[in-house]
C-alpha cells in the first residue's frame, strides 16, 4: 500500500431497494446501484473483495424494467447497465451474457434513434442541448459505451460522424456560432444573460466531452471522414479561449454571446482543477488529442497546463470534497492516467502529493451519498489504483473518458 493511503470502507455492502417513487435510481451510474456496482466489480476483479457483493449490486442495478427511452444515456438506464456489465470479469460471463446481449441491442437501437434526432435538429437549424451530445446523457456518453463494447459498429461510426458535424459552425439569430453552442443557460434554463444560450467548454457537458471521445477513438485506430480536422477545430477553439495566468493556463467554464462576440471572458481566474469543468478535464482532453494526432508539441502544451494547475496552491485550495466529478478522486484518477501517458516526466511527481490529499480527505459516509460521481463509490474507486499503483483492472474510468 502506498505511503499515506489508509484503509477505507469500500462502500455500502448491501444494496437497498430504490425508493418506490423513483425506481429508476437503481439504474443510475451517477448516484445509484449501477455506479456502486462498478466499485464492487473492480474489487472482485482485483481480488480485493468477494464476488457475491458485486453480484448483489449488479442484480440491484438490473432489477425491474431497465429503460432504453430516448432520455437515457451513459449515466442512466440501459446504457449505464450495459456499461456496468461490460466491465465484469470473464468468470461472470455465463451469468450476464444474455442480459448484456439484450441490453446491447437496445443501446444500439437507441444510438441510431438519437443520432437520427440530432441530425434532424441540425437540418432544421436549431441549436442543440446538453442532452443531445454530452457525456452524461448525450451521444458522447453512448459513444463511450460503444467504443468499449462494439468499436466497429455502425452505431459508433454514426455517432463519431455526428460529432464531426457538431464542429461545423452554425448561423443563429444573425450570429455565426460553434455547432455545439447550446440554446439554454448552464443550468438548462433560460435567462436574460444567456439570451441565445451559451458555449460550454467543460468535459461533463461541453465540447471537451466530444473532444475526449474523438481523441480516444482515433487513438485506437477508429476514424471517420473529417475526424482529425474536427479534433483540430475543437483544439483551436480551446486555444483561442485559453487564459494565461501567473500560475499557468486556464479556461473559462462557459461563454455568453457577449463574451463570444467581444472575445473576452468575465472570469477573472481559474476555478478548481476539476474533471467536469476545470483545467484538469480540458488538459487531459488536449493531451489525448496530441497523442491521437501524433502531435508532441500539442501534447506537451496541455501536459504543461495540467502540471501547473495541479501544483498551484490557489487552485487546489478550491477543492472542497473527494468526488470524481469535481473533487480529489477525479483529480487523482485523471492525473494518474495523464501521468502514465505523459511526455512530461514532471507529471509523475504530482501523483504522491495528490494521492496523499485524496487519502487525507477521504472519509466514508460522504454527505453526497454512496454513489459514483459525487459520493463514496467514486472516492473508493480512485483509492484502489492509488493503493495498488496500477490502472483499474476493469477500466471503469472510461465512463469519464480519461482512461
Amino acid at each position: 500500500m502506498s505511503p499515506g493511503v489508509r484503509g477505507r470502507r469500500p462502500g455500502p455492502a448491501q444494496p437497498a431497494p430504490p425508493p418506490p417513487d423513483e425506481p429508476w435510481t437503481a439504474q443510475s451510474l451517477a448516484q445509484g446501484a449501477a455506479g456502486i456496482a462498478l466499485l464492487h466489480v473492480e474489487r472482485a476483479h482485483a481480488r480485493l473483495g468477494p464476488c457475491r457483493l458485486a453480484h448483489k449490486w449488479i442484480a440491484q442495478a438490473a432489477s425491474g424494467d431497465v429503460s432504453a427511452a430516448d432520455t437515457t444515456g451513459l449515466f442512466l438506464g440501459a446504457p449505464a447497465v450495459a456499461f456496468l456489465l461490460n466491465t465484469t470479469p470473464t468468470a461472470f460471463n455465463s451469468l450476464y451474457s444474455e442480459a448484456w446481449t439484450t441490453l446491447h441491442a437496445h443501446v444500439t437501437a437507441l444510438a441510431h434513434r438519437r443520432t437520427d434526432t440530432a441530425l434532424a435538429r441540425m437540418f432544421r437549424g436549431d441549436l442543440p442541448t446538453f442532452a443531445e451530445y454530452d457525456v452524461f446523457y448525450g451521444l458522447t456518453g453512448i459513444g463511450v459505451y460503444l467504443l468499449r463494447s462494439d468499436p466497429s459498429s455502425s452505431a459508433l461510426e454514426r455517432i463519431l460522424s455526428y460529432l464531426v458535424s457538431l464542429t461545423h459552425p452554425v448561423d443563429s439569430d444573425g450570429h455565426r456560432l460553434p455547432g455545439w453552442w447550446v440554446g439554454h443557460d448552464p443550468r438548462r434554463g433560460h435567462s436574460t444573460r444567456f439570451r441565445l444560450g451559451h458555449g460550454n467548454l467543460g468535459a461533463a457537458h461541453g465540447i471537451t466531452g466530444p473532444l475526449l471521445l474523438l481523441a480516444q477513438a482515433l487513438r485506437r485506430g477508429i476514424s471517420v471522414e473529417g475526424h482529425q480536422e474536427a479534433i483540430r477545430t475543437i483544439c483551436f477553439h480551446l486555444d483561442g479561449w485559453r487564459q494565461d495566468g501567473v500560475a499557468g493556463p486556464w479556461w473559462p467554464e462557459h461563454l455568453t454571446l457577449a463574451e463570444f462576440d467581444t472575445y473576452r471572458t468575465h472570469h477573472h481566474g481559474p476555478g478548481r482543477p476539476s474533471w467536469c469543468y476545470g483545467t484538469l478535464g480540458i488538459a487531459r482532453a488536449g493531451q489525448l488529442a496530441g497523442i491521437a494526432l501524433n502531435n508532441p508539441a500539442l501534447q506537451r502544451s496541455y501536459e504543461d497546463a495540467l502540471y501547473r494547475s495541479l501544483t498551484d496552491p490557489t487552485q487546489l485550495a478550491q477543492v472542497t470534497d473527494t468526488s470524481l466529478c469535481h473533487g480529489w478522486a477525479g483529480i487523482y484518477q485523471t492525473a494518474f492516467r495523464a501521468a502514465h501517458d505523459a511526455l512530461n516526466p514532471h507529471l509523475h511527481n504530482v501523483l504522491q502529493p495528490l494521492g496523499e490529499a485524496l487519502s487525507t480527505h477521504a472519509r466514508p459516509g460522504s454527505a453526497n451519498g454512496p454513489g459514483l460521481i459525487d459520493g463514496d463509490a467514486g472516492c473508493a474507486l480512485a483509492l484502489t489504483p492509488l493503493a495498488a499503483d496500477q490502472a483499474p483492472t476493469t477500466g471503469w474510468d472510461a465512463c469519464l473518458l480519461i482512461d
